[in-house]
């Protein structure tokens, strides 16, 4: 049936590299999975029938239709012209051939007949066969787009469908007045076909005339056919020599196309490595500064701890030169009332000169030798009593500081379990919130808004379509993948440039951006390369429907080659106790990881800060178990607390016994000293009484304004030494405050010194991994691309020098213009002009045999029944246009 299509052929157009169909002549249905190109092929047809790339819905421009890393793209469509309906069949024959070829700077469109041989090339040309077969590529009524398709079956049942559609194309108007029409064509045709009959067998006749002059004529014109066959032989083979020169130059100028993909790729491999060095630069740089850091922080410790110790044994020693100054006013005190005392007795010496004054004083002296010793014996006790009960009291206040940082740990524990729960039950709303929080969720709807300006739409995050075959594993997954489980991947630079800017608008700027090749099948790892050990890969505990997702996890994260363990003893025997082929990492379920490398083992405890474990699908036991455990530890805070409580009541009873007894012990030594004092005065009097002399009480009284004077000094600088004290128990308590708020800051700042290091280590890899590439496509390059186009160049000059040899040969017989003046030898080839000279010599045999007539009395008697119907055939002629024009 003319006007429609029996063949598709696509070269280098959206995902299709090089694809040919074959349509039949009813109904044709194209499946395939998402992705595949189905919809490629109709928006194919779209462009090569003159449609715009906006109204495709598919791109911005026909530059964009161009597969990635190719410098044009072809569409070739085989329309069928043969029937009543053909369109200039004398011009095309029984097929058009539509060819729309796309480069990045322009396009064209080139019309075909049946033979190859360009036609036209116009865009009126073109709208000519649009019009004539009435294909509206722009009308959704003759190509309906997802778009419309969705709309149109979203309106009412089908009934309603069809008759929206039939009302819409004019259809149902259409319809009845050609019924009408055609009504009185066939009346008119009946009248018109009985006149036409009635000429007919005159008209055979004259055919018959008419065939033998034409076979007589044909006889000659096989003859002279024969003759301009052979000089087209002749240079049928110039020709064919220089279709092969210019398939040659072809094929070189596509095999020199190559070299700058490659190169390109060599480049670009070269200049991630400057990228990579720069960043592994900084990375290494960021590490020795964290550990000149943690050098300097052990310092600033030790400096803390040494100010801290200076204030203690400043404080100490202010406490021991206030006691020592306090004991020798006490001494000083009691020193005064001893000279009072002497003072005392001397004048009563003075009046007591008898030998029962001597008596009453020994009696005396033994009386205050007993108090002496009793109370001796009582400072003893209260100083054992008073020690006892400190040592009690320190270890009161250390069961105070433990519990005090148990409830500190408990309440940083219980934050940490609630920040977690928070994550978890916004992930039960929305599992990709796991991989970017609120901001993922802004960038995928910048995606969907922005969906149109993609080649191909991105995929992403990338845990968002990876599901795990146990939640054990989630931890240790989640440890070993890490951001790469926050990444998003795109089909080529410029959709990255693109996601790039939906990532500012939804203010997600350090989005992570993998380029790959979708259309890259499912790799398939060969046995040998995999770890041999029994134990699972994170590649055989992941699934995921979209083959990209896991071809990225192993050619980024490696993930056919990390091993996964159930504690942390299987871990160490499996990375360290064998050298097991082709393992990179051995990571433990509940985080750590393990690795070797050469000589150098090395364990990593995991990543506490992080989000781990956001593969898991049983949200809602996970929820529950930290739920139970914050309950948990409040109920042990709230144990401790109460303890704490008690304890407090405990240190405030024992310190008030210990001031208590400090008391009573200061009170019996002050008691202790002044009977010793009163016992050396005893003994002073007795013996001036032996002496029977009288003692002037001048330096006495003399010695005791003196010790006024320097007791009112001692007190001063008493004063002054309690003005120091209070300054260094507050600069020892500010000196301790400081202590604990630094040694916080520095956990916090050296805690992300292992998150450094791995980063460090990432970038090593990337490193090494771009360096194989930039080693494999130089060595692609060198073999298969230079070699290559070496051998074509070869080939091109041979191809030179053979068509040199059969253009002199051509020339002898005759020259090129007479043979373009005979129409040329395009669509033959040497073989097929040399078959063709031997037919038409057989076929000039056997036709001369044939007729016996003279071709001039044949012409007379065909001219005299040929002027006798052309009459007739004139005034029937003028009907059947008439016909022809309403019809």
């Amino acid at each position: 049936m003319a006007g429609t299509i029996s063949r598709v052929r696509l070269e280098n157009f959206m995902c299709h590299s090089s694809l040919h169909i074959e349509l039949g002549d009813h109904v044709n249905f194209i499946t395939g999975q998402n992705g595949s190109g189905k919809s490629a092929i109709l928006t194919a047809l779209c462009v090569a029938f003159g449609c715009r790339a906006k109204n495709t819905q598919r791109a911005a421009s026909l530059k964009d239709f161009i597969k990635t890393g190719c410098s044009y793209a072809a569409i070739v469509v085989d329309i069928n012209n043969h029937g009543e309906d053909a369109f200039k069949p004398e011009v095309y024959g029984n097929l058009i051939i539509l060819e729309r070829r796309i480069s990045e700077s322009s396009s064209s469109t080139v019309l075909k007949d049946q033979h190859g041989r360009k036609v036209a090339h116009r865009k009126d040309d073109l709208n000519e066969i649009i019009e004539h077969f009435n294909i509206d590529v722009e009308n959704p009524c003759v190509i309906m787009s997802q778009d419309k398709s969705r709309e149109f079956l979203h309106s009412g049942n089908d009934r309603d469908k069809f008759k929206f559609f039939f009302k819409a194309t004019l259809l149902q108007q259409v319809n009845d007045l050609l019924v009408t029409i055609k009504e009185h064509l066939n009346n008119a045709d009946s009248i018109v076909e009985d006149l036409e009959k009635s000429i007919r067998p005159v008209l055979r006749e004259l055919d018959e005339l008419r065939e033998k002059i034409k076979n007589m004529e044909h006889i000659e014109e096989i003859a002279h056919e024969i003759e301009n066959l052979k000089k087209k032989l002749a240079w049928s083979w110039v020709y064919d020599v220089d279709k092969q020169i210019e398939e040659q130059a072809v094929k070189l100028q596509k095999l020199k196309e190559r070299i700058p993909a490659c190169q390109e790729r060599i480049d670009r491999n070269a200049a991630i490595m400057v990228e990579l060095r720069k960043e592994f630069i900084e990375k290494k740089e960021n590490v020795r500064s964290f550990v000149e850091k943690t050098q300097e922080v052990r310092r600033m410790k030790e400096k803390l701890e040494h100010d801290i110790g200076e204030a203690v044994k400043l404080k100490m020693e202010l406490e021991k030169e206030h006691a020592r100054g306090t004991q020798v006013l006490n001494k000083m005190n009691n020193r005064v009332k001893q000279l009072q005392a002497q003072v005392h007795d001397f004048k009563l010496q003075r009046m007591q000169e008898t030998q029962d004054e001597a008596s009453q004083i020994e009696q005396d002296m033994q009386e205050l030798q007993q108090e002496i010793n009793s109370a001796h014996l009582n400072v003893t006790r209260l100083k054992e009593e008073e020690n006892k009960l400190s040592e009690e009291l320190r270890g009161i206040i250390k069961a105070i500081g433990d519990v005090e940082k148990e409830v500190d740990e408990g309440a940083t524990r219980i934050r940490y379990l609630k920040s977690q729960m928070r994550d978890l039950q916004q992930r039960q709303g929305n599992k990709v919130t796991a991989f970017g929080g609120d901001r993922v969720l802004q960038l995928m709807r910048s995606i969907e808004r922005n969906c149109s300006r993609f080649k191909i739409p991105p995929i992403g995050p990338i845990g968002a379509h990876l599901q795990l075959a146990s939640d054990s594993w989630s931890v240790a997954v989640d440890c070993a993948l890490g951001r790469l489980l926050d990444a998003f991947i795109v089909s080529c630079h410029k959709d990255s440039l693109i996601l790039r800017d939906c990532g500012k608008e939804a203010n997600y700027r350090n989005v992570q951006i993998i380029i790959y090749d979708f259309a890259e099948p499912l790799l398939d790892i060969p046995a040998h390369s995999l770890p041999s050990t029994t134990h699972p890969t994170i590649l055989s505990v992941l699934h995921s429907e979209n083959p990209t997702v896991l071809n990225v996890l192993v050619d980024l994260g490696h993930v056919e080659r990390q091993v996964l363990v159930k504690d942390y003893e299987v871990g160490k025997s499996v990375a360290f106790d064998h050298r097991i082929q082709n393992l990179k990492d051995v990571y433990t379920s509940d985080g750590y990881k393990m690795f070797s490398r050469g000589s150098v083992q090395t364990i990593l405890p995991p990543n506490r800060k992080g989000r781990a474990g956001r593969l898991c699908t049983s949200l809602g036991e996970r929820i529950a178990e930290m739920e139970k455990e914050a309950t948990g530890i409040d109920q042990i805070i709230k144990e401790r607390v109460g303890w704490g409580k008690e304890l407090g009541s405990e240190r405030k009873d024992l310190e008030d016994k210990v001031k208590t007894l400090k008391r009573k012990r200061e009170d019996e030594e002050w008691r202790l000293e002044h009977k010793k004092v009163q016992l050396d005065d005893t003994k002073r009097i007795s013996a001036n009484n032996s002496h029977e002399t009288v003692v002037d009480t001048t330096e006495l009284e003399a010695e005791m304004m003196q010790l006024q004077e320097d007791i009112m000094n001692r007190k001063l600088v008493l004063q002054k030494i309690d003005v120091k004290l209070t300054g260094a128990l507050q600069d020892e308590n500010n000196r301790r405050a400081s202590y604990k708020d630094f040694i916080d800051s520095a956990n916090v700042e050296m805690g992300s010194i292992n998150e450094v290091e791995h980063e460090l280590q990432i970038v090593e890899e990337k490193l090494h991994a771009a360096q194989q590439e930039k080693a494999h496509y130089e060595d692609v390059m060198e073999k298969k691309v230079l070699a290559v186009i070496k051998n074509a160049e070869s080939e091109y000059t041979d191809l030179q020098q053979l068509r040199q040899e059969n253009y002199k040969k051509a020339s002898i017989i005759c020259s090129e213009n007479e043979v373009e003046a005979l129409g040329g030898v395009a669509g033959s080839t040497p073989e097929q002009l040399s078959a063709h000279i031997n037919k038409l010599k057989q076929r000039f045999q056997q036709e001369s045999r044939r007729y016996t007539e003279s071709i001039d009395d044949l012409r007379a008697l065909h001219n005299k029944k040929e002027r006798k119907i052309l009459r007739k055939q004139q005034m029937y002629a003028g009907f059947r246009d008439k016909l022809n024009v309403s019809s």
